[in-house]
């Protein structure tokens, strides 16, 4: 990701209302750093003017599900980080459950469907309608079938986007050490510290990172920083990780 995109995703992020597509977009220039943003949006709105007549003729859930027929996932899935990039979902019209919630949702807006994502316990679905009132819940997973579950919980924006790019730093922790697998699990944790909330171990694995990627000053600043935000609730976090700082000056040398 070129420094504009990173500066228009930390800018989106904090706007009111957040556009989640948008977002999720800008997450695959770190990948794809010539990206066409435009083109992936047309895409999206290809898709919703195609959808428009079946759900006109057969209602929202069941008119969705018929135009994204295509659309689903499966456990190979959970393999590979182009599953959670919203561009690669959209080429390969397969992704996680979080990513193709994203879709649907976003097909719903661009047709004036009151759609949110429900963040449930390892899954991620799409509630169509009020959660409070007249609604469906679908899974977009499995094709979009509906569901006997509660509204609830609703995933705002910045919880949907960090759970999106905790998905990907999951997967490269899951692959053998490499740089690249670092590079990956460091642009990730990088984007997650943009969002308005997110874990303050983050911080520390951001230092960690850089360190391995041979960027120690800059890692040991981070791990410095990280061990004076905790070192009055967790005392003993905050030694071993200045203690991990100094290794990393040494290299220094």
């Amino acid at each position: 990701m070129t420094r504009a995109s990173r500066a228009r995703f930390a800018e989106i992020v904090h706007s009111e209302p957040v556009d989640v597509g948008l977002a999720c977009l800008l997450i695959g220039c770190e990948v794809e750093p010539d990206l066409d943003i435009d083109a992936s949006l047309a895409q999206l709105d290809d898709l919703a003017r195609r959808a428009r007549p079946y759900v006109e003729t057969s209602g929202a859930a069941a008119g969705l599900r018929q135009a994204l027929a295509g659309f689903q996932g499966s456990p190979d899935d959970y393999d590979h980080v182009r599953s959670s990039l919203l561009h690669e979902v959209l080429r390969r019209r397969r992704g996680l459950p979080v990513l193709l919630s994203v879709l649907w949702c976003e097909i719903a807006a661009r047709l004036d469907i009151v759609a949110v994502p429900l963040g449930l316990p390892g899954h991620v679905m799409v509630c169509l309608g009020d959660p409070f009132d007249e609604h469906v819940v679908v899974d977009p997973f499995h094709g979009g079938d509906p569901v006997e579950v509660a509204a609830e919980p609703v995933l705002q924006p910045a919880d949907l986007l960090l759970r999106v790019l905790t998905n990907i730093r999951a997967l490269a922790a899951r692959q053998p050490r490499s740089l690249d697998v670092a590079r990956t699990q460091l642009w990730a944790t990088e984007l997650s510290l943009l969002l308005p909330h997110h874990p303050l171990v983050l911080r520390r694995e951001r230092g960690e990172l850089l360190v391995r990627l041979g960027g120690f000053a800059a890692g040991a600043r981070q791990l410095e920083e990280f061990a004076a935000l905790v070192e009055d609730v967790d005392p003993t976090a905050a030694v071993e990780t200045r203690q991990h700082a100094r290794l990393a000056r040494a290299q220094l040398n």
